[in-house]
């Protein structure tokens, strides 16, 4: 896989920023996040989110229209075009290589790596990474009736946290597991009070990680792996009693 080939990790590094963002943004649609037909937040929102310039984000959007996956329209909101970009690799592999696994597989993966990377996190995160959630805590707390506009503020809440640990294999592999069924958890997230719960995972997430305290930072993790596999379990019976009836 790329992100295992020799040198992969320093051309990873010679990205300008608009091309990160513009990866970043092309991940979001791949993954189910943003889907076809969705409108893309505003300039200034994306670049609160992802902690970029609106002219960065600018930029990525442009680079995204020249190859067909968003569209641009004066005076209306940037438009996912298409969603046929799975085999970007996420962090090691693609959505679809993550998604053929099932449920159990993968929740069982989350509660093995993500809590030993996340307990690494806790004893080496610095305060300018600690800011930055605290950032995201508070936009988070602007989208909570938009579960899109959340879901993107999870997203790089747990990846700068993932990325906090210093081990670049372990967090590319716990990404994949995060990326999993993002489209059943948009759904989710749409559900009375699904938005809520989840801040209040984070928010305890963010006081174990502001205490260093790496007993605290895995248990807190523990029980939000646990809610978004109950959430998706749930999301997948629904389907299938959909299909079965």
């Amino acid at each position: 896989m790329p992100a295992l080939v020799p040198g992969f990790r320093s051309e990873i590094a010679k990205l300008t920023v608009r091309e990160r963002i513009s990866d970043k943004l092309a991940s979001l649609i791949a993954s189910g996040i943003l889907q076809v037909g969705d409108e893309l937040p505003s300039e200034r929102e994306l670049a609160s989110m992802l902690s970029v310039s609106r002219e960065t984000v600018r930029g990525a959007i442009q680079t995204l229209a020249g190859r067909g996956i968003v569209e641009v329209a004066h005076g209306l909101r940037t438009r996912v075009a298409r969603a046929d970009i799975d085999s970007l690799t996420i962090g090691v592999t693609s959505p679809r290589a993550i998604n053929s696994y099932d449920l159990e597989a993968v929740h069982h993966a989350r509660l093995l790596v993500e809590r030993a990377l996340v307990a690494d996190a806790a004893r080496t995160m610095d305060d300018e990474t600690l800011a930055r959630l605290d950032r995201s805590l508070a936009i988070q707390r602007s989208a909570m009736a938009d579960p899109v506009h959340f879901l993107i503020c999870d997203r790089e809440f747990h990846l700068a946290i993932y990325r906090s640990a210093g081990n670049p294999l372990l967090t590319d592999f716990v990404i994949d597991l995060y990326t999993y069924m993002l489209d059943h958890r948009r759904a989710a997230m749409s559900r009375p009070g699904a938005i809520e719960k989840s801040y209040e995972d984070h928010l305890a997430i963010m006081n174990a990680l502001r205490s260093r305290d790496a007993d605290a930072t895995v248990a807190a993790f523990g029980r939000h792996i646990d809610r978004i596999y109950a959430t998706t379990l749930s999301i997948l019976k629904e389907r299938k009693d959909r299909v079965a009836g």
